[in-house]
């Protein structure tokens, strides 16, 4: 029987070859007789894993040299106090623009650290455009503006990166590896893995080295970029195996074409979705078009009692997780690197059959 699709917003579906290669080393890793997540740390066996993932990653988004790279555990969320911790950096000021749910919660949790300045809020209008930039009030006594490139509740994305003064700090947890980044753009990026790199567990954060080594005062051991840095993500015990996992999917992408390739993918998935809701004249997609989500695309039908049937038919279907976040209602599907064209096809052509015996 072939594996249902899975559009959860994460954890999320993972390729079907890095889980059958999972599925072969799970009980000896190459010959070393130990699962990977038995291994030490510290032995020659997982640092060999670790510094392979770390090279194709590299590879992969052509990182310069001048940045770091760290393997975290703590969730993004973690990280909405790591970036003031480590950015501030003698001042006092950041700025923040607020495209949606987590744009919120990481303003909420730098303000225990810093006087925040929202430079631009979509919250009156229910998140679903950004603010044009010629009207964000930038501070300049920032020492650095936090954005968050793609809100995974309300499907909002922004398609450029802001040209600003100070250090960009981006939340990509989920956007990245979905298509080419400049990096070189950004001071901070940093991304929980369990949308388009692997399994829950792991946080990757990408940091230029000009901004590691000033912490505010009082920074836990574990928030501190610099020491991290220093021990190679592995001042304690890293989250091994989402690690390994994670390396199993860079090697996968590479296998794909790499980036390029898999972005063109995923806007090809993403036109045809929305295409299939515009032309339906049954379901809806609340976004600004021009600023709509390549990887989660909310949309509602026309009457919430459809709802239910249409959830338990799409699992019959093999259409898994669709359900809208408790916050927004609706659908959403979620389709990240892993989902495949087919699984986008399958979906819209059941959504056209079921408008067809409730429409």
């Amino acid at each position: 029987m072939p594996r249902p699709y899975n559009f959860s917003a994460g954890p999320a579906m993972l390729p079907e070859a890095v889980l059958e290669q999972a599925k072969a080393e799970m009980l000896d890793w190459r010959g070393s007789g130990m699962a990977v997540m038995e291994m030490s740390h510290r032995g020659k066996e997982f640092v060999a894993i670790a510094e392979q993932a770390e090279a194709d990653l590299r590879e992969l988004m052509n990182i310069p040299a001048n940045y770091k790279m760290l393997f975290l555990q703590g969730g993004a969320s973690s990280q909405f106090a790591a970036i003031p911790m480590n950015l501030l950096r003698g001042k006092t000021k950041a700025d923040y623009l607020n495209t949606g749910m987590w744009s919120k919660k990481a303003i909420s949790e730098a303000r225990k650290y810093a006087q925040v300045n929202v430079v631009a809020s979509s919250e009156a209008g229910n998140f679903t455009t950004v603010p044009a930039r010629e009207t964000w009030k930038c501070d300049p006594e920032a020492a650095y503006l936090h954005y968050t490139p793609n809100e995974t509740i309300n499907g909002v994305e922004m398609h450029t990166v802001p040209d600003v003064a100070v250090p960009l700090a981006a939340d990509l947890s989920s956007t990245l590896l979905s298509r080419p980044l400049d990096v070189s753009k950004f001071g901070v990026i940093y991304a929980g893995a369990q949308k388009n790199i692997g399994p829950a567990g792991l946080t990757i954060v990408i940091v230029r080295e000009d901004l590691i080594g000033q912490t505010i005062a009082g920074t836990p051991t574990m928030l501190d970029y610099a020491v991290m840095a220093k021990e190679g993500s592995m001042y304690n015990t890293p989250p091994t195996y989402a690690w390994y996992i994670a390396g199993l999917v860079f090697q996968w992408l590479k296998t794909q074409g790499g980036l390029a390739v898999i972005g063109e993918c995923n806007r090809a998935k993403a036109e045809l979705l929305y295409r299939t809701i515009d032309e339906s004249g049954f379901y809806k997609n609340p976004v600004d078009p021009a600023y709509r989500s390549w990887m989660n695309v909310p949309f509602t039908l026309p009457d919430e009692a459809l709802d239910k049937p249409f959830l338990a038919e799409a699992k019959t279907a093999g259409l898994l997780t669709l359900a809208g976040h408790r916050s927004v209602g609706g659908m959403r599907a979620s389709i990240y690197n892993a989902v495949p064209l087919a699984g986008v096809k399958a979906l819209v052509d059941f959504m056209a059959d079921f408008q067809k015996r409730h429409g």
